[in-house]
């Protein structure tokens, strides 16, 4: 089964998404994590970050490990270094290539095709897994979630810089030419702003279990 969980940044998504992964047993996968890997990846190693053949040459080489939001380049564990300032100031340019995000999509439908996945980010719902069993889209106001990333203590910018930040990066992704951020029309959407994560969490897993229920009741009938 594949579960996807879509929505702007600072919606809780992360939270969320590893909460119900754990509660199910199913294989966790970040898909922003991926394409930050891919900035550091190409920060750390190229002549110049803004030159596209090098953005796509270090995706396409780079080694990248997945398993239970444990994310490793090259073997080296990254999970922390990938919300630096300077990963937030070029991942939203690197994950526009075309190309990057064909590398990175391909990636996690290899993941989803050996096991049962609960994955999370942009266009998840629209463009990675528009067929997907359960389709989630996590929304809050731009002030909550600003004030989450704040609290989450990743960065050293204040509330107000990381808030400019997401209204920009909100516009950016919206208007992307490629995996562009869209409320699919058969997502279940929930407005966390005035929810507690356990009511969110909830929430997916009543959605899940209900489509489980489903399943199962197809699978007596055939």
């Amino acid at each position: 089964m594949v579960v996807a969980i879509d929505g702007p940044a600072g919606t809780g998504k992360s939270t969320v998404a590893k909460y119900v992964a754990d509660s199910l047993g199913f294989l966790y996968v970040n898909s922003g994590a991926l394409y930050r890997a891919i900035s550091w990846k190409v920060l750390d190693s190229v002549d110049n970050p803004d030159d596209t053949d090098q953005i796509i040459r270090a995706a396409r080489e780079m080694d990248v490990y997945v398993d239970a939001g444990d994310v490793r380049v090259e073997g080296v564990p990254a999970e922390r270094v990938l919300y630096s300032h300077t990963v937030n100031a070029w991942v939203s340019r690197h994950s526009s290539v075309p190309e990057v995000r064909d590398c990175v999509n391909d990636r996690l439908r290899e993941l989803s095709a050996e096991r049962n996945v609960v994955v999370e980010g942009r266009d998840i719902t629209t463009v990675v897994f528009p067929d997907a069993e359960v389709k989630v889209y996590l929304d809050a106001s731009v002030e909550t979630r600003a004030r989450r990333r704040f609290e989450q203590g990743l960065t050293n910018e204040s509330l107000e810089d990381i808030r400019a930040s997401i209204e920009a990066r909100d516009a950016r992704d919206r208007e992307k030419r490629t995996g562009a951020l869209r409320r699919s029309a058969d997502a279940v959407y929930v407005d966390t702003s005035g929810l507690t994560i356990d009511e969110v969490c909830e929430t997916v897993l009543g959605t899940i279990q209900r489509q489980q229920y489903i399943q199962e009741l197809q699978g007596n009938h055939e």
